[in-house]
């Protein structure tokens, strides 16, 4: 076979080399046009009206000339790269392709891998993902996650950052794109901008769950908040779960670590609930102060917080331990034991000023019973408003709630819900001297709870 099968290199037979005035012998003659047919037959036809009989070799190329390329645009074709790869080019550009996309489901702590180059991973539960080292993975290394069940912490090796931080938490119910640059790892921001539009395009004041209650294992030092979220304009924060604070301690992050904004719990103190929220991931903390506007707040230890909303309020007793509650729907308070608030408390048709046993700082409708006697006949008392004013008692001035006394020395009964001014106060008057006895069984807050 004269073509060398190595080199495609085709040499003609011996003895086909004539001279003038040479007899030709017809063997080698013979063999040549055999030949010569043979590697014709052998031969692609350009018009494509056969194929190859075995594997087409062609050059391996480089980008810029391509093993197998076109007449039109040589640049444009297939070449072997370095490692025994396929190479596209595209007018002397590599294309790149993307690894085929493989889906997992975890449901605990991973840790990404080169080999999870283009993956989706769906977590299933609450989970820590750890990125292996940027440099190992390698630029344009890119992974989707999905949080289906819990938030996902994403951790970055060492000091690597993702979006600049040292950690991300994707929220349940979310999903990211990462992408390494071979030093850090950054995200397509779909997470951030959504929580972002949320946030900001919301408006309105609630909150929704979050009732207090106290610990049932610590109910004088602990308290309890239920699983629910607050938005105050643009500021939403939520738990999913319930969360505990103490008053034994200052503000440490966390559920069951202390919750004061400064010093030490005080004896017969107002403590205000308010909602944090973290600014790095969005969780829900609560820290609790005695001043009742969020200017007033301690933020010495709220590095990093957001104050949202104010949620609720807790009172301490003499011996600073959380007096006992119950919080009803729409911001009610109930003591476990009514506070005598009021004993054999003289009144007379002087309006005074009586305080009670609830919040400080704010007003509230307290929830008020009383017990009056006096040694005059048909005589009432009137316990009101302190925005009302001085008013009068009795049935030609503005009336009373409760009397009337019809026996002298003789006791009456009533109930009122009263607004108290910013120093716990309201007013007494009655329409002639008497005595008073008042039990406050509890009072109304407003945070913005609809039920």
């Amino acid at each position: 076979m004269p073509r060398n099968p190595s080199t495609g290199v085709y040499s003609k037979p011996a003895g086909t080399t004539p001279s003038v005035g040479q007899v030709i012998d017809p063997a080698p003659w013979n063999a040549l046009t055999t030949d010569l047919g043979n590697e014709i037959t052998n031969s692609l036809p350009r018009d494509g009206s056969a194929p190859m009989a075995a594997p087409l070799k062609a050059a391996t190329g480089t980008v810029s000339a391509p093993g197998i390329g076109f007449a039109s645009n040589p640049q444009t074709g297939i070449y072997l790269k370095g490692g025994g790869q396929l190479g596209f080019t595209q007018n002397g550009i590599d294309i790149v392709f993307d690894k085929a996309s493989v889906y997992a489901a975890k449901s605990g702590a991973y840790t990404a891998l080169a080999s999870d180059d283009n993956a989706v991973h769906r977590f299933t539960a609450a989970a820590t993902l750890t990125l292996t080292a940027a440099a190992t993975l390698g630029a344009n290394w890119h992974y989707c996650v999905i949080a289906d069940g819990g938030d996902v912490t994403i951790d970055p090796s060492g000091s690597e950052t993702i979006d600049g931080a040292a950690t991300l938490v994707l929220k349940d119910g979310y999903s990211i794109e990462i992408i390494c640059s071979g030093a850090a790892f950054f995200t397509n921001k779909l997470f951030a901008r959504i929580q972002s539009k949320a946030d900001s395009s919301a408006v309105g004041d609630f909150v929704v769950g979050l009732i207090l209650s106290n610990n049932s294992s610590s109910p004088t030092t602990h308290v309890d908040f239920s699983a629910g979220s607050a938005r105050s304009g643009a500021s939403f924060v939520a738990s999913a779960a319930s969360f505990t604070k103490r008053v034994t301690g200052t503000f440490a992050a966390g559920t069951g670590a202390g919750g004061l904004d400064a010093g030490a719990v005080a004896a017969n103190a107002t403590y205000f609930a308010y909602a944090l929220r973290k600014d790095a991931d969005l969780t829900f903390d609560v820290v609790l102060s005695t001043s009742a506007t969020i200017a007033g707040v301690t933020t010495t230890l709220l590095t990093g917080y957001t104050i949202v909303k104010c949620i609720g309020v807790v009172l301490t007793d003499g011996s600073s331990n959380i007096r006992p509650f119950v919080m009803y729907p729409r911001d009610e308070y109930t003591f476990v034991t009514p506070v005598k608030d009021a004993i054999n408390v003289a009144v007379s048709t002087a309006s005074a000023l009586l305080t009670l046993t609830v919040p400080n700082g704010v007003k509230v409708k307290a929830k008020l019973r009383f017990q009056f006697t006096s040694p005059s006949a048909t005589n009432s008392a009137l316990l009101s408003d302190p925005a009302q004013g001085v008013l009068i008692a009795g049935i030609v001035g503005d009336g009373g709630n409760v009397g009337a006394v019809q026996v002298a020395s003789n006791y009456a009964i009533g109930s009122a819900e009263i607004w108290t001014n910013t120093s716990k106060q309201i007013r007494q008057v009655a329409g002639a001297a008497g005595t008073v006895w008042m039990w406050t069984d509890g009072f109304h807050f407003p945070c913005g709870r609809s039920v």
